[in-house]
């Protein structure tokens, strides 16, 4: 039999009009009440009405993910695992409901956000891997429907949360530099979004601060793909770098496909930097240096960001840059 809500507030030992204030996220609650009335409600097994609430609050306690990835690519890249794994987390603990939208291109995208995101029927987004084109960041900003976007993007209203890609990719370099290497190359992320435009910033300024030469021939884009990775190394080794930089794990991992066909050794012939730190980095042969960006803590801070801005939407921007870390193994 489905408990009541006066059950729970005898369980809970307080009134029936605290328990509800508790689900409707009234703010005159203290903590010590909201955490026993929780524990009641868990313990009773009680589930409140989620329409009733939302009608209550003006709220449906559930916020979105956008990626305008293709399924395969979100699917195969370990990046987006780990980043939803964090997000996933922080729902879970703030009692949200996360909700996946994928699409394949922009009419399903113009679908979607007519279907969706225009309809109220989330409290905020949050937008991660989109190109600078994509049209769903100026959507947002005119409808006013709060968002966060995971990655810096260049339009000054934008919230978001990032890691330092062009320190993280300088700094790459610079291992690369004190090794003894002077002709680098670098197979790039997608160039139509900040990261990749960063990292490839970030390869430029280390190279420029030691007067080396940067080399469009040297320089290749990817787009994130492990065939991409592959590709781009055959069309790097007729240009004879000594090492490489490689704007992500999956990538670096194609490299290294294209480095053996090729009969070359890693890190004799070629050293290898990646960029990411996805758990095969480590135990790929040889296990690969890279620059390790804190995909969970990202995942779940950008839920934070996105919850505080609902919350408190008249509050300053949030920009946040979390640090990278270089993390040495044996390809260079």
């Amino acid at each position: 039999m489905t408990p009541t809500l006066e059950e729970v507030a005898e369980l809970a030992g307080v009134s029936r009009s605290t328990v509800s204030r508790v689900i409707n996220d009234h703010p005159s609650v203290r903590q010590e009440t909201r955490d026993r009335v929780w524990r009641a409600i868990r313990e009773s097994g009680y589930r409140p009405h989620a329409v009733a609430r939302s009608l209550v609050t003006r709220r449906t306690q559930i916020i979105g993910m956008v990626i305008p990835e293709t399924v395969t690519t979100l699917f195969t890249d370990p990046f987006f695992a780990l980043f939803l794994r964090g997000a996933t987390e922080a729902c879970n603990a703030h009692h949200y409901q996360l909700l996946l939208s994928l699409f394949n291109d922009l009419d399903g995208q113009e679908e979607l956000y007519q279907r969706v995101l225009h309809n109220g029927y989330l409290d905020g987004v949050l937008v991660a891997s989109a190109p600078l084109k994509d049209p769903i960041v100026p959507n947002l900003l005119r409808d006013r429907i709060p968002f966060i976007s995971v990655g810096r993007h260049p339009d000054e209203r934008v919230q978001y949360v990032d890691v330092d890609n062009v320190g993280g990719a300088r700094m790459a370099v610079e291992h690369l530099i004190r090794l003894g290497h002077r002709r680098i190359g670098t197979i790039t992320g997608r160039l139509d979004m900040v990261h990749g435009q960063a990292r490839l910033e970030g390869y430029r300024q280390a190279l420029e601060a030691r007067q080396i030469p940067v080399k469009e021939e040297l320089i290749i884009e990817g787009d994130y793909t492990e065939n991409s990775g592959l590709v781009g190394m055959q069309r790097l080794l007729p240009a004879s770098p000594s090492a490489v930089f490689v704007a992500s794990d999956t990538m670096a991992i194609g490299a290294l496909k294209a480095l053996r066909q090729a009969g070359q050794q890693v890190p004799q012939d070629v050293a290898l930097v990646g960029f990411d730190d996805i758990p095969v980095a480590s135990v790929v042969e040889p296990p690969l240096t890279t620059v390790r960006q804190p995909i969970s803590q990202m995942g779940a801070l950008a839920v934070e960001t996105l919850l505080d801005l609902i919350e408190n939407p008249g509050s300053g921007p949030q920009r946040i840059v979390l640090p990278t870390q270089l993390v040495i193994r044996e390809s260079c």
